[in-house]
């Protein structure tokens, strides 16, 4: 893969001398969703498949971008002098809002660069592409200008971009786990603190499938925004008596008695998913160290009614490929994953029947929906870095 990458890169801007190849994965959610901006838990796991990247510094300012995901718009170039969000750049936004991160962080960036991308991670499928495209540009960054600053430094640096360049007001999660990924290992990130833990998936006989609704959702457009500032409102009613910071200190109870301080019923179902789903992380990191696959399942399942009922995020196609996941033979259980409204669903499927798992839900699928489903055996990688 990086070798014929290296001659595409050589086809596009004229050689390959001085060249150097680099990788950050997708990410996939196992439990712990729209709880990340929300002060809370969450139990992401980077994928083996991501971004690759080949890239070159310059004498010049120039910064040439091309990506073989989208051919048809060739090389985008913009100058070190105008880093600003621009509609006709298309993708190139997401590299060109890390550099400008870059700078805000007081990151000199002195000459410009030439990066030729491709992506594996299937587009708007809700495994974080964008985050991927942040966090390979970050590394590339620091490796090309010996930049002193650890990963994390770089997770954050790549949602800044995110959040102030792109204007997608996500939480930290997916760059922290492409960021901070680990073979083998999910994590579990307080949002809050930012304190992490590795929990190292043992799922003996069974593995986690994906499967993509194929409905193409943009966040930026979607819902996401609106269910934020939902949230924001609630936690700004709460706080009037209970001097929280983030939704995420509540426990159940606390949340039950004072849920009559929030003013909007709109905004207790969002307050509630919230606080349930962080404690529902806590308790589903806590089953899988002890082995208990089917409690994580259970919780796993309540996570994906909480998302329909109280958060509003899923949709038909999620709807569908989750409720018929949860009739199929050897399933421990299923939920959407990501932001919503389309994208995935990630479940956890004992080995012997993934085979009929994948057969009997893309044909029911298609006969509800009308067009098909993909799907992915999941593999658990190590996150962004340069590769030899």
């Amino acid at each position: 893969m990086v070798n014929e990458l290296i001659l595409d890169f050589e086809k596009v801007f004229g050689s390959k001398e001085g060249a150097a190849a680099y990788f950050a994965p997708g990410r996939v959610n196992l439990i712990g969703e729209h709880t990340d901006y929300n002060g809370g838990h969450v139990f992401p796991c980077a994928l083996t498949f991501g971004t690759y990247a080949i890239a070159r510094k310059r004498e010049d300012k120039l910064i040439r971008l091309y990506s073989n995901n989208f051919k048809q718009l060739g090389i985008i170039e913009f100058s070190l002098d105008s880093l600003t969000n621009e509609k006709k750049h298309d993708w190139a936004n997401y590299p060109k809002g890390v550099v400008w991160a870059f700078e805000q962080e007081k990151f000199e960036v002195n000459s410009g660069f030439e990066i030729l991308f491709y992506g594996n991670i299937p587009n708007g499928a809700g495994l974080s592409s964008s985050a991927s495209i942040e966090l390979v540009t970050s590394v590339i960054i620091k490796d090309m200008f010996n930049f002193d600053l650890d990963m994390i430094k770089m997770v954050q640096i790549s949602k800044m971009a995110e959040n102030k360049f792109i204007g997608v007001n996500c939480g930290i999660m997916d760059q922290f786990a492409i960021g901070m990924g680990k073979e083998n290992c999910a994590i579990l990130l307080d949002t809050n603190t930012l304190k992490y833990d590795y929990a190292r998936i043992e799922l003996n006989d069974a593995s986690i499938v994906i499967a993509n609704t194929n409905k193409r959702r943009g966040l930026a457009d979607s819902k996401y925004n609106e269910r934020r500032t939902q949230c924001e409102e609630a936690l700004q009613d709460l706080a009037s008596e209970l001097g929280i910071k983030t939704l995420g200190e509540l426990t159940e109870e606390e949340f039950e008695k004072y849920e009559y301080l929030i003013k909007s019923s709109v905004n207790i179902k969002r307050a509630k998913h919230a606080v349930y789903e962080n404690q529902r992380t806590i308790k589903a990191v806590k089953a899988l160290k002890e082995n208990d696959l089917e409690t994580f399942g259970l919780l796993m399942n309540a996570s994906h009614v909480s998302l329909r009922d109280d958060y509003e995020v899923t949709g038909i196609e999620l709807d569908t490929l989750v409720e018929l996941a949860w009739k199929q033979k050897g399933v421990i259980g299923s939920r959407m994953t990501g932001a919503g409204f389309g994208g995935c669903t990630v479940s956890i499927v004992k080995n012997d029947c993934i085979d009929d798992f994948i057969k009997n839900l893309g044909k029911a699928y298609v006969e509800e929906i009308g067009y098909e489903a993909s799907f992915y055996i999941a593999k658990v990688g190590d996150g962004a870095r340069k590769l030899n």
